[in-house]
Order: structure tokens, then C-alpha cells, then sequence
């Protein structure tokens, strides 16, 4: 489980970089009606349900597993990551997430154990098929706030579904074990967020789309932006 003083600390520089990224960044939310009733229905659909078992998934397991849990679906998407750096042309990074791949499903157990980062070879921010587009230069688009997937861009969006066909999940034959997998590693990345809640205040629709917009900036340029934004990038 990550450091929570780290991540609330994150969240502090967040909340005074937010406003002055909205103001010096032109923001294209046309949709924004829209987009806010998005987020009203995420919004209510976390609370009834998510939340509430997030927590007590959190109460019930220990953090070492919950650590482990959150480290094997990390590793599964590193399948994502080697491809999307390939198409990026980017060949040192994707022999760098190669490297870690073969490592923590071998000797980690299948992704349990970040054997790899006690090696050296730390993980990467990550890349994906969005990141893939805008540096083919695909414009951005207007911010969406998706129904059950949450903050994305016109250009991201349907990169899901693309990086879905990259995640080693998706071509387990037996469903019910799939879907199974697929709720956990769902459930345990909200469980991993649950010390960001408290921490947001204001206009709570503005908050995570600026976080958003700003994280996918810092992705896009490869860290060349200041980033206050950090390990955020599952929020």
C-alpha cells in the first residue's frame, strides 16, 4: 500500500497548483454539462458501492497483501507499457519494462513481489495507447467524463479499449475467473485511493479534471512539464 503521508502531501501541492494550472491552461470542456452528470452518476455509484467495500477490503486485508495484490495487476500492465513504448519508438524503455516484466513474473511469483526495483530497474510512469496518439500527433480533444471509467479526453477514451487487448487478463478463457480478476484489481486500486477522499474539497468535478488534464500533460511531454501531481495517475 503506498505511503499515505506521501500521497497526502501530493495532495496538498495539488490543491495550491490546481487553480493556476485552470487559469494558465486553456481548458476545452464544451461538454462540461454533460461531463458533470458523468460525474454526478460516478459519484453516486462509488459511494453506494465501491467505497464502502474498498473500506472494508482495506479493514480485512493485510496491507503486505494488499501491497502484493496491487503489485501483480501493476505487472500485468507492463505488457501495456512494452508495446506502447515499441510503437513510440521508444526501445531503451521498453527493454527497461521488458526487464521488469520477465523478472517479477518469474522470480517475484507472477508480479507479487517487485523483485525487479530491488534490482534497480525501477518502475516507469507508464505508457499508453492515448500517450501512443499524441505523440503521432493526435490532437487531445475535449475533456469526457465517462460513465463507470471516469476522466478522459476525446483521444483517450478510445485508447481503453485498444490498451484492453494488450492486458494478459483479457485472454483468460474460464469468464467468471476473468471478471473475478478484473473486480479485484478494480477493488483494490480504489482501496489504494481511499486516503485521497478526504483530502478534496471545492468544486469536486473542477479538482479531478484539472488533476487529470495536468497529469496527462506531464505523461504526454515524458516529465519535460512541471508535474505536482506525482503517483496520481490511477486518480
Amino acid at each position: 500500500m503506498k505511503d499515505n503521508k506521501l500521497i497526502l502531501t501530493a495532495m496538498l501541492a495539488i490543491i495550491l497548483a490546481s487553480s493556476a494550472f485552470a487559469e494558465d491552461t486553456q481548458i476545452n470542456d464544451s461538454l462540461e454539462s454533460l461531463n458533470r452528470k458523468a460525474f454526478v452518476f460516478n459519484e453516486t455509484l462509488d459511494n453506494a458501492l465501491l467505497k464502502p467495500v474498498a473500506k472494508t477490503y482495506t479493514a480485512v486485508v493485510p496491507d503486505p497483501l494488499e501491497k502484493g495484490i496491487l503489485n501483480v495487476f501493476g505487472n500485468l500492465n507492463e505488457v501495456t507499457n512494452i508495446l506502447n513504448d515499441l510503437l513510440q519508438a521508444k526501445f531503451a524503455q521498453a527493454g527497461h519494462d521488458s526487464g521488469r516484466f520477465l523478472i517479477n513474473t518469474t522470480i517475484g511469483v507472477g508480479g507479487l513481489f517487485d523483485v525487479a526495483q530491488r534490482a534497480g530497474l525501477e518502475k516507469s510512469e507508464g505508457e499508453d495507447f492515448g500517450q501512443t496518439l499524441a505523440t503521432w500527433g493526435v490532437a487531445e480533444g475535449p475533456y469526457l467524463m465517462l460513465p463507470f471509467v471516469g476522466p478522459s479526453t476525446l483521444r483517450d477514451a478510445p485508447s481503453k479499449v485498444i490498451d484492453s487487448f494488450a492486458n494478459p487478463l483479457g485472454y483468460m478463457d474460464h469468464v467468471p475467473t476473468r471478471n473475478s480478476f478484473r473486480a479485484l484489481d478494480l477493488l483494490a486500486m480504489r482501496a489504494d485511493l481511499l486516503a485521497l477522499d478526504e483530502v478534496i474539497s471545492g468544486d469536486r468535478y473542477l479538482f479531478v479534471r484539472d488533476v487529470y488534464l495536468q497529469r496527462r500533460e506531464y505523461q504526454v511531454s515524458d516529465g519535460a512539464i512541471e508535474d505536482d501531481f506525482g503517483n496520481l495517475d490511477d486518480y
